[in-house]
């Protein structure tokens, strides 16, 4: 059958079924009987704003085509060379919609444009390649004046009620259990938080966002090196005025050294050779894992305040995880996949802030912030309980297709579900094993296939497994299943959506310019859905 609005436009399916029947009613159309030149012609027509009897307008879809995380930067930033502040702005997040910073790419560029957000370090998956554009970017638009002057951003409005991002609730830590077998080389934990009177509300596919807290030696080791007193009250990066250690605990971001406080310590030190190493940071950017500490010691001798460093600082950012559970069958509780990290480097025990805390630093029974942050891009079950589900989840990517078979199974759903997972050692880190061989003995995991990477000669991943069974998942795909996956947006990600294309490629029998179509295709029908980080 043909279709007035063509499937690109930003419509889901029902939305675009009643305007299909709306204009084949105002024309007085048979949709069977469009042909493809009248089809042609109106998606023209509602392209340049087609006007109805009544005289409202449909207007025209503003076209973003840098909006896409296959693109790299600096071929984005050159797509978007004569587009308007926020444009540009929205060309240098990560394109990927994932929510991380409480805004989708184009309203998070638009609030900073306007002037309305100030925080320019919450696209955590751009990380200091986005931070560093935008900085430029705003440098240059204050140069030439063009800062605020072509935003369509509206303030955001803070909720009066409820728990959420600007008032975040202080749930109970229930449980927070090693998933990973002894001899393991990582520490996974089974998480679960007690949501009970918060009244928050989640739906599979969406992520907890955890207001961490810095670890205290790190914080006591940086107000030390500072040679101040911890009680000293200072201004946050947050807006609040606290003791000094307090705010270094709880408002700062430890873990990367910004470039103001790279610049004021730079500007404050006498031999020439620290200042050159400072020059090459601020060039190069940081190495990785070097943080505020570091920048303090190597600037040992700088004479700065605490006050000035502390106002030199980013803010510490939420952090967001895919929930690992359904409220159909947990209640109110929240379920949570988390890796804890932690490695040595430079003679020091570096650590993930929220991972650590999780792990090690707050006792069951203890509090911690949290707020539901609602996925914007589809990644959830089908709504059709009949579809079928191919889901790709290694390490802690398994997170949310937990959550999404605990809501199949809760529903009685009846489509098929088919799950590929990895991790380095079956033995030791087949996370989930009990609950998959469930499902498996149930019926409700049609398949399950495993890589693990380090068990064999060469390594294997899930990338290597989809191909592996390359027919069957076309077939799979070819007759209506959705493909979710969730995982590291730099690697395997990446990876994984070269291996579909190479799958539709040889048993869709098209050309690799095709193939890739066809998967931007799945993508805007929303049957092909990432989660990533």
């Amino acid at each position: 059958m043909s279709s007035f609005i063509p499937v690109t436009a930003p419509f889901d399916e029902q939305q675009r079924a009643w305007l299909n029947g709306f204009f084949a009613g105002l024309m007085g159309l048979d949709l069977h009987r469009v042909d493809g030149g009248m089809q042609a012609g109106l998606d023209a027509a509602i392209a340049s704003g087609f006007t109805t009897a009544g005289g409202s307008s449909i207007a025209a879809p503003e076209d973003f085509p840098w909006h896409d995380s296959a693109i790299t930067l600096d071929d984005r930033m050159a797509m978007v060379k004569e587009k308007p502040l926020e444009r540009k702005l929205m060309a240098a997040m990560a394109q990927l919609d994932c929510g991380s910073c409480g805004y989708l790419c184009q309203t998070y560029a638009e609030a900073i444009a306007s002037g309305t957000e100030s925080n320019l370090t919450l696209c955590s998956p751009g990380g200091k390649e986005t931070k560093q554009m935008i900085k430029l970017l705003l440098k240059d638009g204050a140069e030439t004046g063009s800062i605020n002057g072509h935003s369509t951003a509206t303030p955001p409005v803070a909720a009066t009620t409820g728990f959420n991002r600007k008032n975040p609730f202080s749930a109970r830590l229930i449980e927070s259990r090693t998933l990973n077998k002894p001899g393991s080389a990582k520490d996974v934990r089974h998480v679960v938080i007690d949501l009970a009177g918060s009244e928050l509300k989640y739906d599979v596919g969406d992520a907890l966002g955890i207001f961490p807290v810095n670890c205290h030696e790190l914080a006591s080791a940086v107000v030390l090196k500072l040679a101040a007193d911890p009680s000293t009250k200072v201004r946050t990066p947050l807006g609040n005025t606290k003791p000094l250690i307090d705010a270094i605990s709880e408002d700062c971001c430890l873990r990367e050294p910004s470039d103001e406080l790279l610049e004021l310590l730079s500007g404050r030190v006498d031999d020439s050779l620290t200042r050159d190493s400072f020059a090459k940071l601020l060039a190069d950017g940081t190495p990785a894992g070097f943080d505020v500490l570091d920048a303090l010691e190597l600037a040992s001798r700088a004479n700065v305040t605490a006050t000035e460093v502390v106002e030199s600082l980013s803010p510490l950012n939420p952090r967001l995880y895919s929930i690992a559970s359904s409220m159909k069958k947990v209640g109110h509780q929240v379920h949570l996949t988390v890796g804890k990290v932690h490695y040595e480097s430079g003679g020091r025990l570096r650590k993930g802030v929220a991972s650590t805390m999780l792990a090690d630093r707050i006792p069951v029974g203890e509090t911690v912030r949290v707020f539901v942050q609602p996925n914007h891009g589809g990644f959830t079950v089908p709504a059709n309980n009949d579809v079928p589900m191919i889901m790709v989840g290694p390490g802690t990517g398994i997170a949310p297709f937990v959550a999404f078979l605990q809501e199949r199974e809760s529903r009685a759903a009846k489509g098929k579900n088919w799950l590929f997972f990895g991790d380095q050692h079956q033995a030791k880190d087949f996370l989930y094993e009990d609950e998959l061989n469930h499902y498996l003995r149930t019926g409700l995991l049609t398949r399950l296939d495993t890589a693990f990477s380090r068990d064999g000669n060469a390594k294997v991943y899930v990338q290597d497994r989809m191909r592996e069974q390359a027919t069957e998942l076309w077939g799979w795909l070819s007759t209506g299943a959705n493909f979710y996956v969730c995982g590291d947006a730099s690697r395997m990600v990446a990876d994984v959506d070269k291996a579909l294309c190479e799958v539709i490629a040889t048993h869709g029998k098209m050309n690799a310019s095709v193939a890739k179509d066809f998967v931007k295709q799945l993508a805007s029908s929303g049957r092909y859905v990432r989660d990533v980080y």
